[in-house]
């Protein structure tokens, strides 16, 4: 799929420092190209689906954001919701609501984000459905 998400941490309606570690920690089982310290990782998931991922320091601030793009349905929707999921991270697709996982985290969320998140589990199914009717 040619489409970007974004993901994004949030406290207090604004974004906050990724855990570079963590990302690494995730997505290490998965790289075929690229890598942390590149601040871009191609992935590929065990039923061959693919994303590439821009990840790289903004600022002084830390990884703000991780972008995923070109990502295939399938196994690699699971791996971008189980990264988002353990980086603290909602999924802000390019041009629809947000993906959250506790109804808790609609509250740390920008107030015009609020009113459209949707809270999914952090499982493949979850994250293609709510593609679906975005």
């Amino acid at each position: 799929m040619s489409y970007s998400i974004f993901l994004l941490r949030f406290v207090d309606g604004k974004v906050v420092a990724l855990d570079a570690e963590r990302l690494r920690q995730v997505t290490e089982p998965y790289v075929v190209a690229g890598g942390a310290e590149e601040g871009f990782s191609q992935l590929r998931a065990e039923d061959g689906g693919e994303a590439d991922l821009y990840h790289a320091s903004q600022d002084e601030d830390g990884m703000l954001c991780v972008t995923a793009t070109h990502f295939a349905r399938g196994a690699m929707s699971g791996v971008l919701a189980r990264l988002a999921a353990a980086l603290g991270a909602s999924i802000v697709p390019q041009d629809g609501g947000t993906l959250i996982f506790h109804e808790d985290d609609r509250r740390h969320l920008p107030e015009d984000l609020q009113g459209k998140a949707v809270v999914i589990a952090p499982v493949a199914d979850a994250f293609q459905a709510a593609f679906d009717v975005l």
